[in-house]
């Protein structure tokens, strides 16, 4: 896939609705107050959390981990377009959350993990559609949920 169709890709469009549907969701089911303004208030922080940690984590773990994992021959191997070396990732990636997130929020960023995954094995390599997600993903969760 070459890198500038991304913008006529279904599958991006679906990772991005999929994200607008569960902040939707999680909104309906919590109704916390928005914090939208907290990124105003604390510019370092939001893009600490919105801009350079998404870059940073995309280049550790999908760039160096997922990439060294995909050319082992064992772990190039897919399901439902999952590779095993995707899997491998998110879960590392989802387990290292739970030094910053409660259990279940660790837990749940095992999905979004696997869709970042997803892109950087659909796009050979390529970081820019799985580092865009990540800060889309990471902007709409910190907006609902703002750092204390």
């Amino acid at each position: 896939m070459q890198p500038l169709k991304i913008y006529k890709d279904l599958q991006m469009f679906f990772a991005i609705s999929a994200a607008i549907t569960i902040w939707t969701l999680l909104y309906i089911y919590d109704h916390p107050n928005l914090g939208i303004t907290w990124g105003f208030q604390r510019p370092l922080l939001f893009i600490s959390i919105i801009f350079i940690q998404p870059i940073l984590e995309e280049l550790l773990f999908r760039g160096a981990l997922q990439g060294w994992l995909i050319n082992q021959p064992w772990a190039s191997t897919t399901w439902l377009h999952i590779s095993l070396a995707n899997l491998m990732t998110s879960m590392l990636f989802s387990l290292l959350h739970i030094f910053a997130h409660p259990p279940l929020i660790s837990a749940l960023v095992f999905i979004p993990s696997l869709i970042f995954g997803h892109f950087r094995d659909r796009y050979h390599g390529w970081l820019i559609p799985s580092i865009s997600l990540h800060i889309f993903y990471n902007l709409g969760y910190f907006f609902l949920y703002p750092p204390s």
